[in-house]
C-alpha cells in the first residue's frame, strides 16, 4: 500500500505542477508547446537507444522458450506453433503473443489449501484485464489521430464514428475504447493491491505507470463526458504542433481558454512519453527483441556458432611465469623454468 501511495503522490505532484504553471503562472506556451516537443524528443531518442542497446547484446546460443514438442523423429508429432523450427512458425507464434497474449492465456497460479495440498488454477483474469487494457490503449491512441491529421483519414473517421463511437446515450456518443482502457487499467491496479503475493513484490516503479495511465484515462473520460473541453481549440493546438506553427499556437493560447482538465490530461501524457523509455513499459518493443520469442528452435538441424566471439589474446603459463617469476620466487613458489641473471627464461633440459 505504501508503494501505491508513493506512486499516487508522484502523479498528484505532476498535476499540481500543471495547475500552478497554467492557472497561476500563465505558462500555457510552456505546457502546450515546449513540453510536448521535449517529451517527443526524449521518447524517440530513448526508444531508439534502448532498441539499439538490445540489438547489440550478444545472443551466444538459441534459447527459445517452448511449451511443446520440438521437431525430432518423424513419428513424434511436432508442435509447430509452440516450438517452431521455421521463420514462418516464429512469425505466427510472435503474432499470437503480441495480439492475443497467448502465453499469458496459459498462465496458472498455485495455492495451498487448508489441508496442505497444492492446487493449480487457470489465472484467466490477468490475461483478460491485460488484453482489455492493451487493446483499449492502442485503439484509443489510434482514435486520437483525428487531432493530428487534416484531412482526417477515412479509416480513422470510420473507426471513431461507426465502430468505437457507435453507441449513444441521449445526445452523447460513447467511445467504448476509452471506457475499456479505464476499466482494464483499473482492474490491473486493483489486482496488484488485492493479491497478497503480487502486492508483496510490487515496487513504486510497478505502481507508477499503472496509476499514471489510469489518471490519463480518467481525465480523458472526464474531459469527454463531464467538462466537455473545446475540441476545436485542442485540434488547432495539435495541428500547430504537427506543423511547427509557433505563431499560431502562441496566438491560440493567448486568446482561448482551454479547460484545466485538458492541461492535466495533456501534461500526464507528456510525462508518460518522457518516462516510457526508462520504464518497464519498454516491453512493448522488447518482446520483439527477446531471443526466447524471436528465434526458431532448429538446434537439432543446424549447427549455430557464436558470431560475437572476440579474438582472445592467449597468455600461456610459460609467459605468465616469465612475467612474474621474481615475485613467485620471492614467496617460495616453485618455478618450472630456470632464469639467467638478466631474467631471461632458459629452456628446460631436453628441449
Amino acid at each position: 500500500m505504501k508503494n501505491a501511495g508513493i506512486a499516487f503522490a508522484f502523479v498528484f505532484a505532476i498535476l499540481a505542477i500543471a495547475y500552478v504553471g497554467v492557472e497561476l503562472l500563465n505558462l500555457e506556451f510552456v505546457f502546450g508547446v515546449i513540453l510536448p516537443y521535449v517529451a517527443i524528443i526524449v521518447f524517440i531518442v530513448g526508444f531508439i537507444y534502448r532498441i539499439l542497446n538490445w540489438a547489440k547484446s550478444p545472443v551466444p546460443f538459441r534459447i527459445p522458450t517452448t511449451a511443446g514438442q520440438q521437431k525430432s523423429l518423424d513419428f513424434i508429432k511436432q508442435n509447430k506453433i509452440e516450438n517452431p523450427d521455421t521463420k514462418l512458425g516464429v512469425v505466427i507464434r510472435m503474432a499470437l503473443e503480441v495480439f492475443l497474449f497467448r502465453s499469458l492465456f496459459r498462465n496458472s497460479k498455485a495455492e495451498v489449501t487448508e489441508e496442505g495440498d497444492i492446487t493449480y488454477q487457470w489465472e484467466k483474469w490477468l490475461w483478460l484485464f491485460g488484453l482489455l487494457f492493451h487493446w483499449g490503449f492502442f485503439l484509443t491512441v489510434f482514435r486520437h489521430l483525428r487531432f493530428f491529421t487534416d484531412p482526417v483519414p477515412a479509416f480513422v473517421t470510420f473507426w471513431a464514428d461507426k465502430i468505437d463511437g457507435a453507441f449513444w446515450i441521449g445526445l452523447q456518443n460513447i467511445y467504448l475504447t476509452g471506457l475499456i482502457l479505464l476499466a482494464g487499467i483499473t482492474a490491473l491496479f486493483i489486482r496488484r493491491l488485492y493479491l497478497d503475493k503480487v502486492r508483496y513484490i510490487s515496487l513504486v516503479q510497478d505502481y507508477f505507470p499503472v496509476v499514471l495511465i489510469m489518471c490519463i484515462a480518467g481525465t480523458g473520460c472526464l474531459m469527454r463526458y463531464v467538462t466537455h473541453a473545446d475540441v476545436a481549440a485542442i485540434k488547432e493546438l495539435a495541428m500547430g504542433l504537427v506543423h511547427f506553427d509557433f505563431a499560431g499556437m502562441l496566438n491560440l493560447l493567448a486568446t482561448t481558454d482551454i479547460s484545466m482538465v485538458f492541461w492535466a490530461h495533456f501534461t500526464l501524457v507528456c510525462a508518460l512519453l518522457i518516462y516510457f523509455p526508462t520504464s518497464k513499459l519498454m516491453h512493448a518493443a522488447g518482446v520483439f527483441m527477446s531471443p526466447t520469442r524471436n528465434m526458431a528452435n532448429n538446434n537439432r538441424m543446424v549447427r549455430h556458432e557464436n558470431p560475437w566471439n572476440p579474438e582472445v589474446e592467449v597468455h600461456s603459463y610459460q609467459e605468465y611465469e616469465h612475467e612474474f617469476h621474481q615475485k613467485m620466487k620471492a614467496v617460495g613458489l616453485p618455478l618450472d623454468w630456470d632464469y639467467d641473471e638478466e631474467g631471461n627464461q632458459l629452456p628446460k633440459k631436453g628441449e
